[in-house]
């Protein structure tokens, strides 16, 4: 997607959206959310994936957003939606900022390994702090939208519009952002960091970077997936959330900031049904599923586009 042709695309994508949006059953707007929120914790993967390093560990911000928009609810009233995940990209960006300092030092699997340990200390200390509710979490009050709450039949639209809204400007200005000397500097740090060192730029400081925006997508990511689903509990900070972001971001690719989003959507689409159809085996269709995936579009489900642009 060329920077001049984004606006108008993204922009497009929206309006179909939100046209389409009223005439949808409420458990499709629901699954549209979740995806949306996925899709923003993909999207930041995307830019670390680019500088050939993998995040075991990204349901660290996911839950640290989470955890912010749910602390805000209880302990102060607040409600408003874009107030909440304002607060959970700033908590997650925080932390990612102070923890960025030491992550930035590594590379390949310590990377990952470091980033899954840091995740995993926050799932141990949610998980024996018992005025957070302990295993159980607890649950967020309804969300309102500047200072509102919208009637009953339109609350699931209204939450998935402003998603949409947050999810499409996100992927602008990442977008953007790839195409400034900075995010350009993402393949050459995956290919030969120390040309990367010798051409003037530091290698470190871009990575840092990318970890802390990356961290500010998973942190509004969690805290509209708090929102959406109305309780919170460690299991967002468990390894498994990590793979989960993981899986799709392998089955979408990393070839457009659009394809996190239609990732995170296929991914939920797999899963519902699988679950729906064996609640017992649904874990081996997602398996078979990324296996064909990885035999026969090993760059990701936008490659398909790409190969058909080509043809």
């Amino acid at each position: 997607m060329s920077t001049g042709r984004a606006p108008f695309t993204l922009a497009l994508i929206l309006a179909v959206i939100l046209a389409v949006g009223p005439f949808a059953p409420q458990w499709i707007l629901f699954l549209l959310t979740i995806a949306l929120a996925k899709g923003l914790v993909v999207l930041g993967l995307m830019l670390l994936l680019r500088c050939g390093l993998v995040s075991f560990g990204q349901a660290l911000y996911y839950c640290i957003g989470a955890y912010a928009a749910g602390m805000l609810g209880r302990y102060l009233g607040m409600t408003d939606l874009i107030a909440l995940m304002l607060a959970g990209m700033a908590a997650s960006a925080l932390a990612a900022w102070v923890l960025g300092f030491l992550l930035a030092r590594y590379r390949g699997i310590f990377f990952g390994l470091l980033s899954l340990a840091l995740s995993m200390i926050l799932y141990g200390l949610l998980v024996k702090n018992e005025a957070l509710g302990s295993t159980d979490g607890f649950n967020i009050l309804p969300s309102a939208l500047f200072g509102t709450r919208p009637e009953a039949g339109w609350v699931r639209y209204a939450v998935m519009a402003s998603a949409a809204v947050v999810a499409l400007l996100a992927a602008l200005l990442v977008h953007r952002y790839l195409n400034t000397p900075l995010g350009r500097l993402a393949p050459a740090i995956k290919d030969n960091e120390i040309r990367v060192e010798y051409m003037g730029a530091s290698a470190r400081r871009a990575v840092h970077v990318k970890y802390v925006i990356a961290a500010a997508l998973a942190g509004i990511g969690g805290a509209l997936a708090a929102t959406t689903v109305g309780h919170i509990d460690p299991e967002m900070a468990y390894w498994t959330t990590s793979g989960e972001f993981i899986f799709i971001a392998i089955l979408a690719g990393t070839r457009n900031v659009l394809a996190p989003f239609a990732g995170a959507l296929l991914y939920g689409v797999i899963h519902t049904t699988a679950y729906d159809l064996s609640p017992n085996t649904w874990q081996m269709s997602l398996g078979i599923s990324l296996l064909l995936l990885i035999v026969f579009l090993p760059e990701g489900l936008w490659s398909l586009f790409s190969r058909l642009r080509w043809r």
